[in-house]
């Protein structure tokens, strides 16, 4: 799953070929380690992602819209500064190692021509991004590294740019064939070839390793004794002449809906996976990391309230277990005023002194005509009508301390069932807009009150739902969390509409706009998958409640987004990601 020489190769091509003479109109910093070039070309824009995190590094043309912080980091101010209507004049790597400089046409303070340069290391947690100028002096970098770090190689601001130290292995791409034959001579008899692949050669990935052995002897796992060094060479040179060619086919490895690998050449060794090929190197990377990085970078910013909710989650769990304990003691109640019945029937048999007796239970009859006993324990300390009243104060001690258990126990899975539906909620936020309202939502219901640092704002703003369009041309909205839930359910939804949410489980409530008329059944089932889809619940054939707007109650002193009904109807379906993602209003 590594962002390997190859891959880098394959989108450093598509960048010459598609933004070479491009301006660059906008830089954005939508994370700390991640920059986006917006350039300009006569026939419209494009994006230019860069990523250096430890995560997801790579390098590549993006279509996925982030959102930027209030307040650009000064790595951005400085790359605005110099950056801003420069032209990207080059995009190339250096050797097969995986290190990419993007070079501009600019201009300096003093508007005289020049050359910057970005120098973009895709290299796991050692990833950085090095902008200098046109002498490769460093004029600023995203991860500085000092002595202190390393004693190889600094990377600070005033300092020439260096390549970082080789790793003693062989280009893979400049390698003659007489060099792999004798490279291949010392392979340890014993060793995976695909082991030797990666410990021989630069930039390339393990999976890729694992293709040539298998384009060369049909499987990933053979030994360098079971391969025929004529047929591993040649698949090999296969491999490398694709990338000196420039001849590179991009796919990814789903199973099922899960991405599980990708690179710049077809992975044939994935048998009983699906293999799905891309006409570029940037709709791969968007379709493979797009949705790793929102997931990522919500839960970056989402982690008070994901400390917070966990928190509450274990607090009330934990007190549920003690409340349901209480509760099963409490049936011990009948047994209570039983022996207390018992005693008080028998107080002219019990002899005083005694800790125990058993007593002729009337109630267990047998069928020999004769009765059971139950053993009663007494306290010596007092009279046996006293261990009655004892009993009896137990029995309604026992009897009260049930209904407000229960009362309890309900007001706690209530609150859990609440909770998860926040946890829902933080899956299908996408803006720090959603986190905001989740925030203010969890203050409204008590919870925010232990968040440090947090005030609720005196005014908020109107949410802001997701919003599609069904096949038919119905207006379909969507809640993200609980306040947007309440938002389009109480306040923008007609009687006569309709409403949609996954049953029995923690999702978005979802509003078809009927207008007056009755809707397609394709647009009743359209509305029902987006319910689906933006919910808890996973794989087919999920279960999905609609009804009238009419037809929704809130009860009092509810949650937010809670409501009750009890006149509905039901269906079954299969969201489809992509068919709603086509659906969505931008």
């Amino acid at each position: 799953m590594a962002f390997d020489a190859g891959m880098l190769a394959c989108t450093l091509s598509e960048i010459r070929k598609t933004v070479l003479g491009a301006r660059v109109e906008r830089v954005f910093m939508p994370a700390r380690d991640e920059i986006i070039l917006s350039l300009r070309l006569p026939e419209g824009g494009k994006r230019l992602l860069i990523n250096a995190g430890a995560n997801h590094p790579r390098l590549g043309l993006s279509e996925i819209q982030k959102e930027n912080p209030a307040v650009p980091p000064m790595l951005c101010m400085l790359l605005r500064k110099h950056l801003q209507g420069a032209k990207l004049s080059g995009a190339r790597q250096l050797g097969f190692e995986r290190v990419a400089v993007l070079e501009f046409d600019a201009r300096d303070e003093m508007g005289f021509s020049t050359v910057r340069r970005l120098y973009c290391e895709i290299m796991g947690k050692y990833s950085n991004l090095i902008f200098t100028d046109e002498t490769d002096k460093i004029l600023s970098v995203l991860n500085p590294v000092d002595f202190s770090t390393s004693s190889r190689r600094q990377v600070l601001p005033g300092m020439r740019y260096e390549l970082p130290p080789s790793q003693e292995k062989i280009d893979p791409i400049t390698v003659s064939r007489d060099d792999f034959k004798a490279a291949w001579s010392s392979a340890p008899i014993e060793g995976k070839a695909e082991k030797w692949i990666l410990s021989t050669f630069l930039g390339i990935s393990a999976a890729v390793a694992r293709e040539i052995v298998f384009m060369a002897t049909g499987r990933v796992d053979t030994l360098v004794s079971g391969c025929s060094a004529d047929r591993l060479e040649a698949c090999f040179f296969e491999v490398m002449n694709a990338v000196r060619e420039e001849n590179f086919s991009p796919c990814m490895v789903l199973d099922g809906n899960a991405p599980v690998e990708y690179a710049f050449l077809p992975l044939k060794q994935y048998t009983g996976y699906e293999i799905k090929d891309f006409s570029s190197a940037g709709e791969l990377l968007d379709a493979f990391f797009g949705a790793r990085d929102k997931v990522e970078n919500i839960r970056r910013r989402a982690a008070d309230i994901l400390h917070l909710v966990g928190n509450a989650e274990a607090r009330i769990s934990k007190k549920l277990n003690l409340q349901r304990a209480e509760l099963a003691e409490c049936e011990k109640g009948a047994l209570y005023k039983k022996q207390a019945d018992l005693i008080t029937a028998n107080l002219h048999a019990i002899k005083p002194g005694l800790s125990r007796v058993e007593l002729t239970d009337y109630e267990d009859y047998r069928p020999n005509g004769s009765f059971g006993t139950c053993a009663v324990e007494l306290d010596l300390r007092v009279s046996p009508a006293a261990n009655a009243q004892r009993l009896y104060k137990k029995y309604n001690k026992s009897k009260n301390a049930r209904v407000e258990l229960t009362r309890q126990i309900a007001l706690g899975e209530e609150e859990l069932a609440y909770l998860a539906s926040v946890n829902d909620s933080l899956v299908h936020a996408e803006t720090s807009a959603d986190l905001s309202e989740v925030r203010e939502e969890l203050y409204r219901a008590g919870f925010a009150s232990r968040m440090k640092h947090y005030a609720a704002p005196k005014k908020q703003p109107a949410p802001t739902v997701a919003e599609f369009r069904t096949s038919g041309g119905y207006r379909v909205l969507c809640g993200k969390n609980n306040l947007q839930n309440e938002y389009i359910t109480h306040k923008l939804a007609g009687k006569t509409d309709y409403w949609f949410h996954v049953k029995n489980r923690p999702g978005s409530h979802v509003v078809l706009f009927a207008e007056g008329t009755e809707p397609p059944e394709r647009d009743f089932t359209e509305a029902a998958e987006i319910a689906a889809l933006y919910s808890s619940a996973e794989g087919t054939n999920i279960e999905v409640d609609y009804t009238l707007v009419k037809n929704l109650r809130k009860p009092p002193n509810a949650k937010p987004g809670f409501v009750i009904y009890h006149t509905n109807w039901s269906c079954v379906v299969t969201p489809d990601e992509t068919k709603i993602a086509q659906m969505r209003v931008k």
